[in-house]
């Protein structure tokens, strides 16, 4: 008989294990809808599955926290049910040579800061923000940034009352060390201002690649954090951030300007960085460093073979053909509270940008920073068809793409020309034509008609 989890999941293959337990693979039985299923031994010396499981019935309901399907014991374990989300930004960093370009950065800065702050606003501290703990989602959701690994988490004010804990010192590191705040190697006790403080620090690594205080050596865990800590200390903002947009800079100074139980202002950091997204003159498109070269991969991968005639040298090669993952099939998930050292490390799940993934933007408070779709563009204009190769789209997907290419303009208008953000195109794998016979319309009610 096969194993059955909650009496509605069946137990998969094993795609991760750590010191915590393992990480299967699941399917709901009656929808056949894929999930991560995390098993902790009840017998566990520190077991952190419940009260994990309590943080995200909180969280429960905003944009970028996975859902809790179900979390009971069966048998010898503590079973948590989540959403299956894709790579994290971790898996995508590595995938893209460890360098992420500055809108990258900036459209990542812009949800992330989002996700600290609903944490926030739910009277949490995170206390382990870090690359590992941020994941793409996956279909129509791989736009979205997701937060999990609660693990940490820590109330820092009462619910009702608002009443903040109080100032400590002397506390033992809690976190990562890469990316914790000057305060939390201090000793002192972590507050909001710490979260903001550790989310710049990954942020500067993305841009930069490394952070200076990476790869010291010592004897000890105590040792290297104690060099770690120095070096962070003796690191100005300004040399960790040269080279760099100034925002970079203000960010970190704003900060560490924070007291012990401050709100932060959130609007003002989201604020630095999509100022300088729109004077750098970016899309908000959701194209990622990942999705141009997936996609580039896959042109590449589809390419037809060259053959080399006598004398004709380098150019005419076959060209190397890169790994595309699109066709592997199975897509390996991450569930929340799966920790870096927990993740046996494989290629990210980078979604397909075929018909296969349907995707569209998030949904939610992250809104884009620019709704001018000039750059990077196909024009529609009244009369134009879209063709859909393959399979066909979803009546919800061509009702976003139709909005989308109506943004700012009067239904009433027959004359102008819409813009189609390229990347539709690309992620749709849609290509504009005269010569399908179904109709895409770009004027009148766009809600009508579906």
């Amino acid at each position: 008989m096969e194993p059955r989890v909650g009496n509605k999941f069946r137990l998969g293959r094993k795609i991760g294990s750590g010191s915590f337990g393992e990480i299967y693979l699941g399917t709901n039985i009656q929808t056949n809808e894929e999930v991560a299923i995390k098993l902790e031994n009840v017998k566990t010396k520190h077991p952190q599955l419940l009260y994990e499981s309590k943080i995200y019935r909180i969280l429960q309901g905003g944009t970028g926290i996975p859902n809790v399907r179900w979390f009971g014991v069966e048998g010898d374990y503590n079973v948590l049910v989540m959403d299956l989300l894709g790579p994290s930004l971790e898996d995508l960093f590595n995938f893209c040579s460890r360098k992420l370009s500055l809108k990258t950065v900036l459209m990542l800065a812009d949800q992330m800061i989002n996700r600290v702050e609903f944490v926030h606003s739910k009277s949490f501290l995170h206390r382990d923000i870090k690359p590992d703990n941020f994941l793409m989602g996956l279909g129509r959701r791989a736009n979205q940034v997701y937060v999990i690994d609660f693990g940490l988490a820590k109330k820092y004010r009462d619910t009702s009352t608002h009443q903040h804990i109080p100032y400590r010192e002397n506390k033992n590191l809690t976190g990562t060390a890469r990316y914790a705040s000057v305060n939390t190697h201090l000793g002192i006790e972590q507050s909001r201002r710490d979260d903001l403080e550790s989310l710049g620090y990954v942020l500067m690594y993305f841009l930069r690649g490394s952070l200076p205080w990476q790869g010291l050596k010592a004897g000890t865990k105590k040792q290297k954090y104690e060099k770690i800590s120095e070096k962070k200390v003796a690191t100005s903002i300004e040399a960790l951030c040269r080279g760099y947009p100034t925002e970079f800079t203000s960010y970190f100074h704003y900060c560490r300007s924070l007291r012990f139980d401050d709100k932060p202002d959130y609007s003002y950091l989201k604020r630095l960085f999509r100022d300088l997204f729109i004077r750098e003159g970016f899309q908000f498109d959701y194209v990622f460093d990942w999705t141009i070269l997936k996609y580039q991969q896959s042109q590449i991968a589809s390419a037809p073979p060259r053959v080399a005639g006598h004398g004709a040298g380098p150019s005419g090669l076959t060209p190397p053909v890169l790994q595309n993952d699109s066709q592997s099939g199975a897509v390996e998930g991450r569930i929340s509270g799966w920790s870096a050292m927990d993740r046996r490390r494989a290629p990210p799940p980078i979604a397909s940008v075929g018909t296969s993934n349907k995707q569209k933007a998030p949904v939610g408070n992250d809104a884009p920073i620019s709704k001018d779709p000039a750059n990077h563009s196909v024009p529609l204009r009244p009369g134009t068809h879209l063709t859909r190769r393959t399979t066909s789209l979803p009546s919800k997907v061509l009702k976003v793409l139709i909005l989308m290419a109506m943004r700012g303009l009067s239904t009433s208008s027959t004359e102008k020309t819409i813009l189609l953000p390229r990347v539709l195109c690309i992620n749709y794998n849609l290509k504009i034509s005269t010569a399908f016979p179904v109709e895409f319309w770009i004027t009148g009610d766009a809600t009508r008609r579906m």
